[in-house]
């Protein structure tokens, strides 16, 4: 098997990229707030928010795990587009294929996706929410230096009936 590499997210890694959401939205509807059935009838060209300046330019990057030619991981960062709060970006969509979980993956996608933040003129916190059950995913975003400041109760209702809390992190950049 090929070396995992990180990369910023480019045009022609769309469709790969829609592949490996859709399967994490199917396989895992407890970890994100979007639903697979509406999120896999998107169009592909929809993903291109993603891209850096997407959004309206709020988009700063996508980072990937690429395995040879297989994306196996990703997160987003988006950055207020509000003046006020323009300090401040959130991390969306971080996920990583069941075939790769527990081999530091989403730790080198956080790190890097830290250090090239940090060098982002003015950005001074980072935010998140995750499902305040997915305690991996919590130990990870902590031993990177996120805490947790608040829970937002009841934020996904699933269609099984389940009711998910979740919880709100943040880490402060130097500077």
């Amino acid at each position: 098997m090929a070396e995992v590499v990180l990369r910023l997210m480019q045009e022609t890694d769309l469709l790969a990229y829609k592949a490996l959401r859709d399967a994490m939205l199917a396989g895992h509807p407890e970890a994100f707030t979007s639903d697979a059935e509406t999120e896999g009838r998107r169009d592909l060209g929809s993903y291109r928010s993603r891209l850096p300046g997407g959004q309206g330019g709020t988009t700063l990057f996508t980072l990937l795990a690429v395995d040879g030619d297989r994306v196996v991981g990703a997160l987003t960062f988006e950055r207020e587009p509000r003046r006020k709060v323009q300090h401040i970006a959130q991390l969306l969509g971080m996920m990583v294929a069941d075939t790769h979980v527990g081999r530091g993956i989403g730790r080198a996608l956080l790190a890097a996706a830290i250090v090239r933040l940090q060098a982002v003129p003015g950005l001074a916190q980072l935010t998140l929410s995750v499902t305040s059950s997915n305690h991996a995913a919590i130990g990870l975003y902590a031993s990177m230096g996120f805490q947790r400041y608040g829970c937002l109760p009841d934020a996904v209702r699933l269609p099984d009936g389940r009711r998910l809390d979740k919880d709100l992190m943040l880490l402060r950049l130097q500077g």
